[in-house]
């Protein structure tokens, strides 16, 4: 039986293909091509202009990597600001925290918030419900502009890649102000790419942000559906230079927090996806 392959198209000279074994949701919104298929390797899929964001299969290291990291690395994150991530993975995974008293969630698109929840709801799981959340249906841009001075703790940016929707997430207008909302010890984090694909991408990000906090750095997570090697994490802090935490200040912060059963972030991994290849490191300020 014939089945619909799609073509992720990502690189000019290179692709992957997954099959469609049954088309969940496919839908033009305001901002991007939006689509949600079932693949037999990979449960189900989410597209966002014909390039991967998430699978049910492998969400695990991604989220579990972009969130656990940043937070405990500061190790005493209440408020924590996330832009984009419509899926609600990272919200959920942020809430695991038992620390945090404020998850605020800024995504522009509704309907990746919509189709999330309909057709991807072990994703988010009942992290929509929460008390502690705040979703809002906006412009991270316009958000991060207007919010107080020193209102968060930790930002987390998970955003497409830095073109269409997503490429104003990449400016320095917006690392500015980030800067400014996070308190004395606050982090940012957010994707910088595939840095064997795209090492510009994690190299002009690292140094737009240089401008604006003292530390800049990035770490590494293996997800298997971005394809090209290791997905960089790019990381800048106001505080203590990230990755500098022994295993056992790890260990002791993520039982404080209440965080457990885990497939991916380890105290271990968590350490040990600061220490980078020289390829990816050199795309790093000196």
């Amino acid at each position: 039986m014939s089945r619909e392959w799609i073509s992720e198209g990502l690189y000019e000279g290179w692709r992957q293909e997954l099959r469609v074994d049954r088309m969940l949701a496919r839908k033009k919104s305001a901002f991007q091509d939006i689509a949600v298929f079932e693949n037999v390797d990979l449960g189900r899929v989410l597209m966002l202009d014909g390039v991967v964001q998430i699978t049910e299969r492998d969400e695990f290291v991604y989220q579990e990597m972009l969130t656990h990291v940043p937070l405990l690395e500061h190790g005493d994150a209440k408020r924590v600001l996330i832009i984009g991530a419509g899926d609600g993975g990272v919200l959920r995974r942020v809430l695991e925290h038992g620390t945090v008293e404020k998850a605020v969630m800024v995504e522009i698109d509704g309907d990746v918030i919509a189709l999330s929840k309909e057709f991807l709801p072990s994703i988010a799981g009942n992290a929509w419900n929460d008390p502690r959340a705040e979703v809002i249906v906006g412009d991270g841009i316009e958000y991060v502009t207007n919010a107080a001075d020193g209102s968060f703790d930790v930002i987390i940016v998970d955003s497409t890649d830095p073109i269409g929707v997503g490429e104003v997430l990449f400016t320095d207008s917006f690392y500015k102000h980030c800067a400014r909302i996070l308190t004395a010890n606050g982090i940012i984090v957010n994707q910088c790419g595939v840095p064997f694909m795209q090492a510009d991408e994690l190299r002009d990000t690292s140094a737009r942000r240089a401008q604006f906090f003292d530390h800049v750095s990035a770490y590494v997570a293996a997800v298997p559906t971005y394809v090209g090697g290791f997905m960089t994490l790019g990381v800048a802090a106001k505080g203590s230079v990230p990755g500098r935490q022994p295993v056992d200040v790890i260990r002791a912060r993520a039982q404080k927090a209440g965080i457990r059963g885990t497939r991916y972030w380890t105290p271990e991994m968590h350490v040990a996806s600061f220490t980078l290849p020289p390829y990816i490191a050199q795309n790093l300020p000196r």
